[in-house]
């Protein structure tokens, strides 16, 4: 990848970085200098042809939840870490875990086809034949025998249920089609199950991830016409974890409820498909043309359907208690080894997982080997470490919400920040959490070299962000930019109930974009096609490992802990000015829609609208009182411009103060509907899944016009602000 030259001119510019940095101020040092040098020295100790070792190994087998080859992944693992110096055990919890018994999916009418629902071997890709796969299935589907006719929703967002509605197509006693891709794939079935509909399809459309969009694999990373995205459906948005077991750790002995008393579980069935299987079926249906932004790129009219075409859907499973093994490794802190810094990336996957998870645990192992090496030579962190492989993560963030829920209160004390990586790729660095370690991350940024183009992570993210830029303004206050702004947390890895439950500062790592193609999930995430189309020669899994070290060691050495309350503020200060925008736009969204159904514009306009009935009038958007919230925000202004922790003055109360500051933030009764999330900050969509909803109770609210609940949120979220403020002043 890499000629000689450019590699020495790295092996050059990495050092002279390192000696420059130590010369500057690092956030939580009175030595800056010499952290520096124990991350150089750490940097050292890591090798990328390890990294590559460990990811073919890894995923030489498949080893979901609940398998004896995920089971043996455990040991090996403890293996590792206890050659490393550390010391590892395995903890175990009894979780549900569905497995298919059978899966039949055919059309009946008007004409006949028998899905193949099975990925093919391929003499390229040396494990895509092994036994011991899953097959294809979404975990979590309801059992069911059903048959329908079939309508084709898009992306089964919810305006596409609106759009169907305003096209006279009710998909109440029918079974829906859906693409993957624009929403969590359990947000699918379930805003389906809301509409009525009695089952669930999801096929991945070539057009997002197959010959459209590049060269389908063996040749290329695309996803071939007979690969599939297995997955969870679990409605996570409620809450993750085992569904038996809610709010406590499922021990053996923990007291259980009655399936179908879960609140998280789907009650129709639902399947994916690949293409190949979609194409028929798609072909078959009936009905209007679909609207140009709903066509995909199968070589036929697509068409909406919910008249000629039936399908007949038939799944039941395995419905078992299955062990979910967590690797928990630990190295006693020298100096304070009640305050943890825990890192994690899970273990299981749907089959060989050399992507997802492999990539990022492989990082992870080898970050905790130069970390052992360096303990070996009496260079010892301050607080302890704990680093975790998660088991469970696929069906629904298993073993790590259990372990969180087990060890909450002792968490909520010890617990100085989470740091999480899954899968890992070549490409951009990515970061995101809790907003006070901001400028932690941009420190670290600053100072590790992108393997490919030799400057710094934050110079390259900063370039994309700016190319990637709308407008000219968009460019220019990009440029303009000294520093990266990290991300908000949905869900979809294992932080979610570190943050969003226990409110323990969090941060999830990884590098992406250069890595796109169609094996997620799929049996061919495999060391072949990782090795050939992620990352060859696995120097991004070097760089993670560099990444998530120095920000774990920087988190481990300082003497104050490295937190910037001032970014939070300013943060949280956007957030707020995006809901009173959100509010306003709403608004006058409201009362030009409205003016355009009165006039009948949308029958008079074009043609085509002839087919379409009018959407109906909404309410307007009544006035909504943010004083609250920001009067908050201004006395957490005020409170953060003069806070300054020095390092010289630290001590083991004011660390303690400072890293519970976010538990502030949360609110004991939880989200609307949802009290398992109690971060007022972030949570993932209700209708998102995975992607993130700042201030949720309000957001929400505002989004799904519930007024009442809005102005009742808005003050909960400044009752929280106030709060930490108030918290954040006695520590002064």
């Amino acid at each position: 990848m890499f000629s000689t030259n450019s590699t020495s001119f790295l092996l050059f510019f990495t050092c002279f970085t390192s000696l420059a940095n130590a010369q500057q101020k690092m956030l939580g040092f009175k030595d800056a200098a010499r952290q520096a040098a124990i991350e150089q020295r750490f940097d050292k100790e890591l090798s990328r042809t390890h990294i590559g070792e460990t990811i073919k190994s890894l995923s030489a087998k498949p080893h979901h939840i609940g398998s004896e080859n995920g089971a043996a992944l455990a040991e090996d693992l403890v293996k590792r870490f206890r050659s490393y110096g550390w010391d590892a055990k395995i903890e175990t919890y009894q979780v549900l875990f569905p497995t298919p018994k059978e899966r039949v999916l055919e059309m009946t009418g008007p004409t006949t086809y028998k899905a193949v629902l099975k990925e093919p071997a391929l003499k390229e890709d040396a494990t895509s034949g092994q036994e011991g796969q899953l097959p294809t299935y979404n975990a979590w589907s309801a059992d069911g025998d059903v048959e329908g006719s079939l309508v084709y929703v898009n992306f089964g967002l919810p305006e596409d249920y609106e759009y169907l509605a305003r096209t006279g197509i009710d998909v109440k006693g029918k079974i829906v089609i859906a693409k993957y891709g624009r929403s969590w794939r359990g947000s699918k079935p379930k805003v389906a199950q809301e509409h009525g509909a009695i089952g669930c399809i999801i096929y991945s459309d070539p057009k997002e991830d197959g010959y459209y969009a590049g060269d389908v694999y063996p040749a290329g990373a695309f996803k071939n016409e007979f690969g599939v995205q297995r997955g969870s459906v679990m409605d996570i948005v409620i809450h993750p974890g085992d569904p038996l077991t809610p709010n406590v750790g499922a021990t053996a002995n923990a007291a259980r409820i009655q399936r179908e008393q879960a609140i998280n579980l789907l009650k129709i069935p639902v399947l994916p498909i690949s293409y190949h299987d979609a194409a028929p079926l798609l072909k078959a249906l009936d009905g209007p043309v679909a609207p140009d932004d709903w066509k995909g790129a199968l070589p036929f009219t697509y068409h909406i359907g919910g008249g000629n075409a039936k399908v007949h859907l038939k799944l039941s499973f395995n419905w078992d208690i299955k062990p979910c093994h967590n690797v928990i490794a630990t190295l006693k802190g020298s100096e304070a080894p009640d305050q943890w810094v825990i890192r994690g990336n899970h273990h299981d996957a749907w089959v060989n997982g050399a992507a997802d998870p492999v990539s990022g645990l492989a990082a992870l192992l080898e970050e905790a080997r130069a970390i052992g090496a360096l303990y070996k030579q009496g260079i010892k962190p301050k607080r302890t470490l704990v680093y975790c492989a998660w088991d469970g993560e696929e069906p629904g963030l298993l073993g790590s919400t259990e372990w969180v829920e087990e060890h909450a209160a002792e968490l909520k004390e010890k617990a100085v920040a989470y740091i999480n990586s899954d899968n890992n790729g070549r490409g951009y660095f990515n970061a995101s959490g809790s907003h006070a370690l901001e400028t932690l991350v941009n420190e670290v940024a600053k100072e590790i070299i992108d393997p490919q183009t030799q400057v710094n992570l934050l110079e390259r993210k900063q370039a994309n962000d700016v190319l990637k830029a709308g407008s000219v303004k968009q460019k220019k206050d990009r440029l303009a930019k000294l520093y990266m702004n990290i991300g908000a947390m949905g869900s979809g890895s294992d932080y979610s109930s570190f943050l969003q439950h226990l409110g323990i500062p969090s941060l999830d790592l990884g590098f992406g974009g250069e890595d796109v193609g169609g094996e997620y999930h799929s049996i061919y995430d495999s060391y072949d096609d990782y090795s050939r189309f992620k990352d060859p020669g696995f120097y991004y899994g070097e760089t993670l490992s560099k990444a998530a070290g120095h920000t774990v060691l920087r988190l481990a050495n300082a003497e104050v802990a490295p937190f910037d309350f001032r970014r939070l503020y300013e943060t949280v200060n956007g957030y707020v000015n995006e809901l009173v925008e959100l509010t306003t736009s709403m608004r006058e969204a409201t009362l030009l829609e409205n003016q355009l159904i009165a006039k009948n514009y949308y029958r008079i306009a074009t043609d085509t609208a002839k087919h379409l009935a009018a959407p109906g009038s909404k309410s307007l958007v009544p006035y909504l009182d943010f004083s609250s919230l920001q009067n908050a925000l201004a006395n957490l202004d005020s409170v953060t411009s003069s806070l300054s922790f020095t390092a010289s003055s630290a001590n083991a109360p004011v660390n303690k103060g400072i890293y519970k500051a976010e538990q502030q933030l949360l609110n004991e009764a939880g989200l609307p509907s949802r009290s398992w999330y109690k971060h007022t900050l972030y949570a993932p969509g209700f209708y998102t899944g995975y992607g993130v909803k700042t201030i949720p109770g309000v957001r929400e609210a505002i989004e799904q016009r519930r007024w009442t609940e809005a102005q009742q949120q808005i003050g909960v979220v400044a009752a929280s602000i106030n709060r930490l403020s108030a918290y954040l002043q006695q520590l002064k």
